[in-house]
């Protein structure tokens, strides 16, 4: 653990409300994830969100390695509840502070205190994990349970609204006060980068000489998380003759993405298993990246969709890449075994008193007399939509949780759900 300043912060009690049921943020939904997918009993989970809910949780103390809070349960019990999350070393630290300085959009990002995916991603890159894992949020509870109680469980789903509010609440947890952390990335910025005293590379002669001396080469470093910039096409000049900018401008485009895709599929594993993109995916693909409105229409009539369904299909794609696409486009009937998985899943979410009234069509949930829906993946996960000038249009990311599925949402579920 640093010895640096401002190493506990304390939040204040949030009031009751059903948003305190989810998250909303990336980081926040991460957070849930974890727990969600640790913890063995779905009753104390329940439960838990249940007390979040209903406001039973007290302030909360965030230092490194632990959060804890006084959790009252609906008897008016009290009780003690933290949850531990390892500490970063100083060598991950370390490498987390180098990876963040070589990427000027990092370190603006984390001055303006935020903390978007492609921070996380290329921490990841670099052999740091900043979000939590499956089995990482250890918990302790004076009730005596061994798991995740309703107490812990609580204390998670409180932290993740904080979560929402404050992303740097996670790297305290991590190590690090958010004033070091910012003081440390700016005195690495601003250091200039030594000028070698000796030449660059060695002769060929001795490195061939060398070579069975040397170890094996490093592992190939992760992929950038988007496909590189082209170079501008913005000129003054007149085109030439049968030179379309626009068109160029998007080749460009594509060749960056094709060549990404394309080292991806060389560098994994099951690269030959994978399924290949219908013409009609691979144009919303494509339609991710486009602003160009000529491009774009060209691109929905390959994709056979009106220029808003693409918008929509984009959407969707940008959510969660084919899965979500299928889950945009596909409506199917629930029948049998899945059916029955899907409405345990519902019925363990919520209380029957706190459960929103939902109309079922298909595989599709629609909140009455509210403007939020979950749908149903064939995979058994649930994915968030809302109602936005009289269109269902993709929320966020997808939950084995319906209840967390729907809190992100955002969206309030009407007054049956009271």
């Amino acid at each position: 653990m640093s010895d640096d300043g401002d190493l506990e912060r304390t939040f204040a009690a949030l009031p009751p409300g059903r948003e305190r049921g989810g998250a909303r943020t990336w980081w926040g939904r991460a957070w849930l994830k974890a727990l969600e997918d640790s913890a063995l009993d779905l009753k104390q989970v329940k439960a838990g969100r249940r007390h979040a809910r209903a406001g039973g949780v007290g302030a909360v103390s965030v230092r490194p390695g632990r959060i804890t809070a006084v959790v009252r349960s609906a008897d008016g019990a009290t009780h003690r509840a933290d949850v531990l999350l390892a500490e970063l070393s100083d060598e991950q630290w370390d490498r987390f502070l180098a990876m963040s300085v070589e990427r000027a959009g990092h370190v603006a990002a984390l001055l303006d205190r935020e903390m978007p995916p492609h921070l996380v991603e290329d921490a990841q890159s670099a052999g740091v994990e900043l979000l939590p894992g499956i089995g990482d949020l250890e918990p302790e509870c004076d009730c005596g349970a061994w798991d995740h109680c309703a107490h812990t469980t609580a204390l998670c789903y409180q932290m993740a609204s904080l979560l929402d509010e404050d992303s740097f609440a996670l790297l305290l947890m991590r190590g690090r006060s958010e004033r070091a952390l910012l003081d440390a990335l700016q005195a690495r910025s601003t250091v200039p980068t030594p000028v070698s005293s000796t030449p660059e590379g060695v002769d060929a002669a001795e490195a061939y000489a060398t070579g069975a001396l040397l170890p094996p080469l490093p592992a190939l470093p992760e992929l950038p998380s988007e496909p590189g910039t082209p170079p501008s096409f913005d000129s003054e000049t007149p085109s030439a003759p049968g030179i379309d900018p626009a068109g160029l401008r998007h080749l460009a485009a594509l060749t960056a993405i094709e060549a990404r895709r394309l080292l991806v599929e060389a560098l994994q594993e099951d690269a030959f298993a994978r399924e290949e993109l219908t013409i009609a995916q691979d144009a919303v693909r494509l339609a991710s990246g486009v602003s160009d409105g000529l491009v774009l229409t060209r691109l929905a009539q390959g994709a056979g969709r009106s220029p808003e369904a693409l918008a929509g299909a984009v959407r969707a794609w940008l959510t969660g890449g084919v899965d979500a696409l299928s889950v945009w486009d596909e409506e199917w009937s629930v029948s049998g075994e899945r059916l029955a998985r899907a409405r345990a899943a519902l019925d363990a979410a919520w209380e029957p008193a706190e459960r929103p009234s939902l109309r079922a069509g298909g595989n599709r949930w629609t909140v009455v007399g509210g403007d939020a829906q979950l749908r149903l993946g064939r995979d058994g996960r649930w994915w968030p939509y809302r109602k936005e000038r009289g269109r269902w249009l993709p929320a966020s990311g997808p939950s084995r949780d319906p209840a967390t599925a729907l809190a992100g949402c955002g969206v309030p579920f009407g007054e049956e759900a009271l």
